[in-house]
């Protein structure tokens, strides 16, 4: 009879549960929602974060209110995204190396992204540009390739932080034709960027948002982007395999995450505001004008493309021995 009551107890106190996030759904959002952006203003997920954001906030009749928190490489930002409160009000925006890569690359984590988070939903692919100053006098990638064997450990390349696809995507590259390359890791895409034009860096692997401005005005060359067919939004550059490099591909990614434990029907209400944000005809064209493919989709498909990714860039990062303590 005890284990009967206490068994009914269970139930009861489960549906009580249930019933409470079923309430607080209905009435969510009652309140501006904060969005983490873990890199600083002006990057790359930063612009992403207030284009889509201000859209899905409409939808949720609601502002969506931008919070830049930078730091080891996303992980700051990540990390105040997991460890906020799980009802809905604090979300973020965050990408590759804090969400797959890092619990690869850092020896000790703050947070897990694999179940510390929840997914919302994949926000967009960029490929990566990988562009140089023009006084380092190369053309091409070949060209490129020829300096650095003729100099090994004489040139370096700057990266948003370890971990990033600007990061690892030249770790592959260097893995696959023999060059060195020190790296130079920075907080933001922005500043990074600025370091290759003032000659602190030489090279940068880059989403196109940070780099085809200055390769517009003059002050960068792009030489090959990461996807494997050229990108319709940018169909003058070459990839990588066109270049020589056979099955190098990295597309910098961002998504949208929740605090885990954030209710579901809380968590579905967001998918589909911001699932319905990307596909706006209107939201579409601005992203592309950043270079950004939309690509929205359900959480379990944002989950197990994590997954995907995690297992496609683990023995790339250990081939690198690359580790942050």
């Amino acid at each position: 009879m005890r284990t009967l009551t206490r068994t009914v107890a269970v139930v009861l106190g489960a549906s009580a549960l249930l019933a409470l996030g079923s309430a607080a759904a209905q009435d969510y959002p009652s309140r501006p929602i904060r969005l983490i952006v873990p890199f600083a203003a002006g990057s790359t997920p930063d612009v992403f974060a207030r284009i889509v954001g201000e859209k899905a906030g409409a939808g949720l009749k609601q502002a969506i209110v931008v919070e830049n928190r930078a730091g080891a490489g996303g992980n700051v930002g990540t990390d105040a995204i997991a460890k906020a409160a799980p009802d809905g009000y604090t979300i973020g925006v965050s990408i590759t190396g804090p969400l797959v890569n890092n619990t690869v690359l850092y020896r000790k984590m703050p947070y897990n992204p694999f179940t510390d988070l929840a997914p919302i939903t994949f926000g967009v692919h960029q490929p990566n540009v990988l562009a140089v100053a023009p006084t380092l006098g190369v053309g091409s990638m070949q060209e490129l390739f020829a300096l650095l064997k003729r100099n090994p450990g004489k040139y370096n390349y700057a990266s948003i932080g370890a971990g990033s696809l600007s990061h690892l995507s030249v770790e592959l590259i260097k893995a696959k034709t023999g060059t060195f390359i020190v790296h130079i890791p920075y907080a933001s895409s922005p500043a990074a960027v600025t370091s290759v034009i003032a000659g602190d860096t030489h090279i940068a692997s880059l989403a196109p948002l940070a780099v085809m401005p200055q390769v517009q005005a003059g002050k960068l060359k792009a030489l090959a982007i990461s996807t494997p067919q050229r990108s319709p939004l940018l169909p003058n550059i070459p990839t990588f395999k066109e270049a020589g490099i056979l099955d190098v591909e990295a597309t910098a990614w961002i998504g949208v995450v929740a605090p885990a434990k954030t209710p579901p029907a809380i968590i579905d209400r967001l998918n589909r505001e911001f699932v319905a944000a990307m596909k706006d005809a209107a939201i579409v064209d601005r992203l592309k004008a950043q270079y950004m493919e939309p690509a929205p989709g359900t959480p379990a498909e944002f989950a197990a493309f994590m997954q995907a990714e995690l297992k496609r860039w683990t023995p790339v990062i250990q081939r690198s021995g690359a580790s942050v303590d």
